[in-house]
């Protein structure tokens, strides 16, 4: 039987019976664990750099500190830090700006249990999870002049195949078995990329690939 991945979680949400509802669904789940819960902004900021969650899951809106401005501060403390949105503003405005400051998943709150639990582990591994109708924001975004700034030094040959891998959504040790590379070569290639794009994630890397014709919505 494969072993269960043991992945902590910090909520964050200023509505007490939503954070009831999501510790009631998360505590059933075999290897997640709740390490704590925030009732604003600026609790999700300081509890984030306190405990190192594996996973926030981070509502938008909340009082004292924003969501939006919550992820760029817990960026800023730890770029490692994956961060779920989980909120009820699908509005291009509240959509992009979570992206571009380093959301990794953007689920809304009419979502499925099991929907919210695979995104939970998605975002676990690195891989960008997001709700269908945002899917379809970023699909629509492709359709707009880009604001995204060229890069400085060109990707190599093998991280130009390493990057439209990732515009397919697949893992790190799924490019490495592709490429047959090691896991730990195709992570420092993709933080590379990242690196040279002055992207702050998968998502965005994604999203970089598909405007520039080096990748397609079907792979």
């Amino acid at each position: 039987m494969k072993d269960v991945e043991h992945i902590r979680v910090l909520l964050a949400d200023d509505h007490a019976v939503v954070r009831e509802g999501l510790r009631a669904l998360l505590i059933s789940e075999p290897g997640l664990e709740i390490v704590g819960e925030a009732a604003n902004g600026l609790e999700a900021v300081q509890l984030a750099r306190a405990l190192q969650p594996d996973i926030i899951l981070l509502d938008l809106v909340m009082p004292h500190k924003g969501g939006l401005e919550a992820i760029t501060e817990i960026k800023q403390d730890n770029p490692d830090a994956r961060i779920l949105v989980l909120t009820s503003f699908a509005e291009d405005d509240k959509v992009f700006p979570a992206i571009k400051a380093g959301a990794l998943g953007y689920l809304l709150k009419d979502s499925l249990p099991h929907e919210l639990l695979q995104a939970i582990r998605d975002t676990y591994r690195g891989e960008s999870s997001l709700h269908p109708a945002i899917a379809r924001k970023l699909v629509q975004e492709l359709n707009r002049p880009s604001d995204l700034s060229p890069a400085r030094e060109p990707l190599t040959e093998r991280e130009l195949e390493v990057l439209k891998l990732v515009a397919q959504g697949l893992s790190n040790q799924e490019i490495a078995n592709k490429l047959a590379i090691g896991e730990r070569t195709a992570r420092t290639h993709v933080v590379n990329i990242l690196s040279k794009l002055h992207l702050a994630n998968r998502t965005q890397a994604a999203l970089y690939a598909l405007r520039e014709g080096w990748a397609d919505l079907k792979g």
